[in-house]
This record gives structure tokens, C-alpha cells and sequence, in this order.
């Protein structure tokens, strides 16, 4: 076994400490990385603190991981020692289903997805994440990570980037297109810079007038102030999509109203209620809710390419990772521009 130092937290009230752990050995199709950056997601609170069902302690979150490899199995052909790498969500997965075989390994048929942390692996063994100074993972899903980047910026494409890449692209968002972005954090800022790379017109659609001089930084042409009626009003009928990124509850109904005929809304936040639609929103115009998840590797390597060419990475914040659990409460109050990412040389 591979010794690992991390940081972990023993129960759903615990803070994260510092804990010395186990990796498994570098097997055939594995690939070690040395960890130099992870970042910090909100679904790490959400599990750390067992709201999403009860975690499996300890528990080692992050999901955002970018490093340095230092070993290769036998098998192993697409790395090489030495290169950067990263890892995002799923660290395995049955590998022969249809979903699997059509590069969208997070919807696994046979439910063998598994989760980069607080998940249990094909051989019975728990898995660790990326607060931490090592990880060992199948080939498959290690990713490529370019050196033409700041890598401290690349490790939140991992998962937030990946968010929002993937329904824009499902969806062929482009130039012509009328594009709405609701809620401005870790997901939407990503949004915004891909869909104006992509060459659509990007509003800002947020609650706080706070928000403006930062959307308008991050490339957004135009602004909205959603709690100002005559602002909303000035919007009926007007983006082909909006990319719905709020996580707390909202009016649904609202911003539906703000579609096209056959316009849609992709929804990446995840409510902690049932979400409350009218069927007349939807009916009157022919409009899409639907919904989106993390992308599968093949499209999550498409996106870091894209980024690497187009020079994109999240805007973040550098800790310490002796400032997690202060970086946790900060999340919680949006007091973040716009991802804390761990310096994990500080471990």
C-alpha cells in the first residue's frame, strides 16, 4: 500500500483534520499522481455533512484534481511519468455498458459509476479524494491537462467547468444565439466565459446589482437585475436558452417565461426541494426544461483541450489547506470569487 496524507472529516459535524491514510498500489492500468491542486466544490460540503444521505467516514472530498504523475502500471500507454494529469468526478465504472461506451460514464447502466470520494470502488474498497498529497486511479479516467495553463485555475474545469460545458455544447449553443446565465458563483462564471466563447450573446441574470461590474468582467454583454420587474419584463420571449445555475429555490415559471418558441432551460443547480412548474410555461411555446450533469471523459478531455486553446480557467482563490473549514463557511455565504482551490503543498 501507498501511504497517503490527507484531509478528513469522522463524522457529519466534525471539521476536516489532518489524516494519514492508505492508496492502494500502482496496478497494471493505474496511473499515481501527485496532487498539487483541488478544488473546493459545494457538493463537498453537501457530503462532508451527510445532507446528501450518509457519507462514509472518514471522508476525504475533492473532485478537482490536477497533479504531477509519478508512476504508470505495465498497461498503461496514453501517460507518461512526468506529465501533468487531472481527475474530476468518477475515478471507475463498469467500462462495457452502452453508456460507458458512448464516453457517458457518469450514467453507467449497470450503476458501477464510481465516485472520486466518499463512494465505495469495484473491489469493496472506499475512495479518497483530492484533499490530499496522492492518488491512484485507472488510466481511463485520468485526463490530459495542458502546461500552457495556470494549473491552480484548471482544477475547478473539473467539475465546474465541465458543468457547463457539456449541456452548451449538447445543445449547439453558438453565434446567433440569445443566451441567459442565472446566478453568477462557481458554475455560472464558468458559463458565462464558455458562452461567450462560443460566440453568443450573454446576459447575467442575477439578484444582487453587486454582480454587474464582475458579469460584465467575465465577458457578459448585458445585465438584469431579476428582482426589478421592468427589467424581467423587458425579457418576455427573448433568449433561446438559459442556463439556470441556482442551487436554492427559485421561480421556475419566471424565467421560462423569458424563452423563445422552442426555447430552453438547462438547469445545473440542484434545488433542495421539488422543483414547481405550471404546465402553461412550458406549453405556451413549446419550451424545454431539462437538465444536465457532468460530462463523461471523453467530452471532459474535449473541454480541457478547448480550454488550453482558448486560454480559459476559472477565476480563484489560493488557501492553504489549514483554511478548508473557514473556506467551507465563506461557500456558504458566496464569499468567493468564484472557487477556492487547496494548495496542496501546504499539506
Amino acid at each position: 500500500m501507498i501511504n497517503a496524507k490527507g484531509y478528513a472529516a469522522h463524522s457529519k459535524t466534525d471539521a476536516l483534520q489532518p489524516w494519514d491514510f492508505e492508496r492502494r498500489e500502482v496496478g497494471a492500468d493505474d496511473v499515481l499522481i501527485d496532487i498539487l491542486y483541488c478544488g473546493i466544490c459545494h457538493s463537498d460540503i453537501h457530503q462532508v455533512r451527510s445532507e446528501w444521505g450518509p457519507a462514509i467516514y472518514p471522508i476525504v472530498p475533492g473532485h478537482e484534481i490536477v497533479g504531477r504523475i509519478t508512476a504508470v502500471g505495465a498497461n498503461v500507454s496514453k501517460f507518461k511519468v512526468g506529465e501533468l494529469a487531472g481527475i474530476g468526478c468518477m475515478v471507475n465504472s463498469c467500462q462495457h455498458c452502452d453508456s460507458c461506451g458512448h464516453g457517458q460514464e457518469q450514467f453507467c447502466d449497470n450503476k458501477q459509476t464510481v465516485w472520486t470520494y466518499n463512494a465505495r470502488d469495484k473491489d469493496g474498497s472506499v475512495t479518497y479524494g483530492g484533499y490530499s498529497n496522492k492518488i491512484v486511479c485507472d488510466q481511463h479516467f485520468v485526463l490530459h491537462v495542458s502546461d500552457k495553463l495556470d494549473l491552480k485555475g484548471v482544477a475547478p474545469l473539473l467539475c465546474a467547468g465541465i458543468t457547463t460545458y457539456s449541456p452548451l455544447r449538447k445543445w449547439k449553443v453558438g453565434k446567433g444565439h440569445k443566451v441567459g446565465v442565472l446566478g453568477l458563483g462557481g458554475l455560472g462564471h464558468m458559463a458565462v466565459k464558455f458562452a461567450v466563447s462560443f460566440g453568443a450573446e450573454v446576459t447575467m441574470l442575477s439578484t444582487s446589482p453587486s454582480k454587474e461590474a464582475d458579469a460584465k468582467r467575465l465577458g457578459a454583454h448585458k445585465f438584469v437585475l431579476t428582482k426589478d420587474p421592468e427589467q424581467v419584463k423587458s425579457l418576455d420571449r427573448y433568449f433561446d436558452f438559459i442556463i439556470d445555475t441556482v442551487s436554492a429555490p427559485h421561480d421556475y415559471n419566471m424565467y421560462l417565461q423569458m424563452l423563445k418558441t422552442d426555447g430552453v432551460q438547462i438547469c445545473v443547480g440542484l434545488p433542495p426541494e421539488p422543483l414547481s412548474i405550471a404546465g402553461g410555461s412550458l406549453m405556451r411555446g413549446n419550451r424545454v426544461l431539462t437538465a444536465s450533469s457532468i460530462g463523461g471523459i471523453p467530452e471532459t478531455q474535449e473541454m480541457l483541450d478547448y480550454c488550453a486553446e482558448h486560454n480559459i480557467v476559472s477565476d480563484i482563490e489560493l488557501i492553504d489547506i489549514k483554511e478548508v473549514n473557514t473556506a467551507y463557511e465563506r461557500v456558504l455565504k458566496s464569499d468567493v470569487k468564484y472557487r477556492f482551490v487547496i494548495d496542496l503543498a501546504t499539506i
